[in-house]
Parts: C-alpha cells; structure tokens; sequence
C-alpha cells in the first residue's frame, strides 16, 4: 500500500462520542481514513447505520475498517459485516475467544465470503491468547486465506514478539497494520508514545508495509493524551510519512 493512505484508529478519539467531531479531528490530524471500533459504532442498531456512514462521508473520511471484533458465531455478527458494506470497507480487525474455536473461525470464513471482506486477526498483547506467533500461525493454519492479521506492533513487542520478525513470518496474510508505539516500565507496564520514538523500527516498518501487496490498510493507534489526543497524533502522522 502506499503509505500516503495512512488512516487512524477511531479508538484514539474514545473521549469523543460524536461521530461528526471524530471526523473532523481525523481531518486535524492530516489524514482522511479511519478505522471504526464500537466506541462509534452501535453495531446493535442497523437503523444508524447510513447517518454514520454518511457523516464520514460528508468529512471525507474514507472507512477502511472496522473493529476489533469478537466473532463467535452468533447472528448479531452479521450487522458488522453489513455496517462495513454499507461503508465500502474491505476489512475487519477481529478476534476469536480460545473457547469458540474452531466454530467461530467457520462462522467467520463464511461470513467474510459472503460479504466479500477480508478479516484480520489482532494479536492483544501478552496476555491475550492470540499474541504469541506460534498461536497466530495455529490459527492461520486452521483458517483460510479470508482469515490474516492485523499486526498491532506496540501489543507485538508486549507479548515479545519483535513486529518486523512477524511481518515477515506472516507475509502473505498480513492484512492491516496498527501502527503503534510502546517504552516500558521497570514493572513491563506500557506506556504509549509517538511512533518511531519507543521500541518500533518506523523505517523498516513502513518499507515493510509498502512494499507487500497483501497489505491493504494501515493505521495509527494511540492510546494516551485521551482528552487531546490530536498533538501527538500529528506528530505520528509526520513520523510515518518522514520515514517512507
């Protein structure tokens, strides 16, 4: 993908709930993607769906994504995938609870067949039962190829995982990429910091990105400065593009 496409988690702007005030800081931040999580997504309610969309659309902010998403087999699933129809979004971030495979994973194929998308697995970090490789390359080995990943790189390197070494190991079904940075405490407790300026290697990271065409997304996620996000985002957005 080209690197000028770069988007933005809506998890970033969780202290703001209208969808009208996210758009516009996304467009503050220099950028014109998003990727939508249930912070600003009811994804209970179809009938809200089209007002959503449509005031994104009126931003020009373009939905590439949604998610993260549990899927487990359950019926209510199917409004995600038609939220993300109606956007013209090709990709889903989701994840799978250890209990509900490998059902949910058939669920899951034959949803993202009907609906023509791709899913893409986030790996949460250390403490999730997806962030190790060795589970991700179980699950891609049960799954077919409408099943990738959505690399988080700041949860990678919580689990010990080392970002490039999965962009490679996972090449052709890495799907989207958060891009997101961690430094951590004495204690191994994270804490969020711009891009490039923590444990991330931008550089080699975005020519990683770029130069794989199964890569069909990128954002930025930043988790701290809840209330004002937008400074250090800025500064995210300047990171990745200095570093294409």
């Amino acid at each position: 993908m080209n690197i000028n496409e770069l988007g933005v988690q809506s998890y970033c702007f969780r202290h703001f709930k209208d969808n009208a005030q996210v758009a516009q800081l996304v467009r503050e931040c220099g950028l014109d993607k998003i990727e939508l999580c249930a912070v600003h997504v009811d994804f209970s309610k179809p009938e809200t769906f089209g007002a959503i969309i449509e005031t994104y659309r009126a931003a020009d902010v373009e939905i590439v994504s949604v998610g993260v998403q549990r899927i487990v087999g359950d019926d209510g699933e199917r409004n995600f995938f038609e939220f993300a129809r109606q956007a013209g979004a090709k990709f889903m971030a989701v994840t799978f609870g250890i209990a509900s495979v490998p059902q949910s994973y058939r669920a899951a194929e034959k949803l993202a067949q009907e609906f023509d998308m791709k899913l893409a697995i986030h790996n949460h970090g250390g403490y999730d039962w997806l962030g190790s490789a060795a589970a991700l390359e179980h699950a891609f080995n049960s799954t077919n190829e409408r099943i990738g990943l959505c690399l988080d790189t700041a949860w990678a390197l919580d689990a010990g995982e080392k970002p490039l070494a999965l962009c490679d190991r996972f090449a052709n079904r890495l799907y989207g990429v958060h891009i997101k940075d961690f430094i951590f405490d004495r204690a191994r407790k994270p804490q969020d910091v711009v891009v490039g300026t923590g444990n991330v290697d931008l550089p080699a990271l975005v020519q990683q990105i770029v130069t794989n065409p199964q890569v069909g997304y990128a954002v930025l996620e930043y988790e701290g400065d809840v209330e004002n996000p937008v400074p250090a985002l800025q500064s995210c957005v300047a990171a990745v593009r200095a570093a294409s």
